[in-house]
């Protein structure tokens, strides 16, 4: 591989995690998630997509959007109130994992929805494998909304899906 000394700002370009660029042009112009979290619900999928995945998912205020939807996965932001649930559900052909930036809550899972054997209190960065098949529920159980960031795998909901309220996401179902 062609190495040049002055095309990286940092000493070794084979460090796993140090930003690509360099001192003439500057970070590179990834899209922007601020204008996305703030502004607009859009779905980023199907093309190559860079973002601050804490930060969406703390910013995001709706209880589900589709951030990036694929062929073979889809990331979604949500907001749980406080005291809500995302509501007892079970996707046969997906496995889903789930991730909590903010808040806490608890996680119950079973093979059926009358045995949900399995319980977890979860909080900030606490990470959740949902395996296809498997009933489950998270509650948010704190004081703050709770905030996370879910991925499917293959997708499950449309692309470019927003559900403001969990009625919506209910009614579209």
């Amino acid at each position: 591989m062609y190495y040049s000394p002055w095309m990286y700002s940092y000493p070794n370009p084979y460090q796993p995690n140090a930003p690509i660029y360099n001192n003439y042009t500057g970070h590179p112009n990834y899209w922007n998630m601020h204008d996305h979290a703030r502004n607009q619900a859009k779905d980023y999928g199907r093309r190559p997509f860079v973002v601050n995945i804490n930060e969406a998912a703390r910013q995001n205020n709706t209880y589900r959007t589709a951030l990036w939807t694929g062929n073979h996965l889809q990331v979604t932001l949500m907001n749980i109130n406080v005291g809500e649930d995302i509501g007892l559900e079970i996707h046969p052909h997906v496995d889903q994992f789930l991730r909590i930036e903010q808040g806490q809550g608890v996680v119950q899972m079973g093979k059926t929805r009358e045995r949900l054997d399995f319980v977890q209190n979860v909080y900030d960065d606490f990470a959740i494998m949902i395996p296809a098949g498997t009933w489950h529920n998270v509650t948010n159980t704190g004081n703050i909304p709770l905030k996370l960031y879910s991925i499917y795998a293959p997708p499950q909901h449309p692309a470019g899906t927003v559900h403001v309220t969990k009625a919506q996401a209910l009614a579209a179902e």
